[in-house]
């Protein structure tokens, strides 16, 4: 459990920042063309790179701590709430923006009123991805190096040859990440409560 409890620190710490910066680069590339063209290839780049093959670089650059494990959930997260966010916001009926404007709307408005209640089931979907991607981000960064955690613990029952701690261990990462998934169907319930039926 104390393995558990740092895998899970890891985890959410990356999973909020990573969901924070999606929605700042999905509002940033909704609003401004030039931004879309830019980032947009940069961040499915960023997808390319296996998650193996950057783990050793960022522990070699940031050390053996929190740091590393943290950037590499970031960017095993960000990903799928951007593009969630980018589509919800595209998706959305452009008469409705048109009225609101008709009726002295301003952009913020216009994003607080239409685009983001719009978007809610895009960003909940992409979500569900960053949180199954977080929990196994941080196992995998913690493979390479650290203290604690459940990707340290593994490594260790491996060496070890206790195949069956290993295997309560991979049964544990799924029901965390289940678990988790279903606190974001529980969130979307109560944020979204006219949608509960598409569940």
């Amino acid at each position: 459990m104390k393995h558990g409890a740092t895998t899970l620190t890891e985890a959410f710490l990356g999973l909020t920042i990573g969901t924070v910066l999606g929605f700042i680069i999905a509002v940033v590339m909704d609003h401004y063309p030039l931004a879309y063209k830019s980032v947009y290839p940069l961040m499915v780049v960023t997808q390319t790179v296996p998650t193996v093959a950057i783990a050793p670089l960022l522990v070699l650059w940031l050390g053996y701590g929190l740091l590393p494990k943290v950037v590499l959930i970031v960017l095993t997260t960000f990903f799928p709430i951007a593009i969630g966010l980018l589509d919800g916001f595209r998706s959305v009926d452009p008469d409705a923006i048109n009225l609101l404007k008709a009726m002295g709307a301003n952009k913020l408005q216009c994003f607080t009123h239409i685009k983001l209640p719009s978007s809610l089931s895009h960003f909940f979907a992409g979500l569900k991805i960053s949180v199954s991607y977080s929990v196994v981000g941080a196992v995998i960064s913690e493979w390479l190096g650290g203290f604690y955690g459940l990707g340290v613990y593994m490594t260790r029952v491996r060496k070890s040859y206790s195949f069956d701690k290993m295997f309560a261990v991979i049964f544990f990462i799924s029901f965390i990440s289940l678990l988790l998934m279903s606190g974001v169907t529980l969130l979307r319930n109560a944020v979204m409560p006219w949608d509960r039926k598409k569940n």
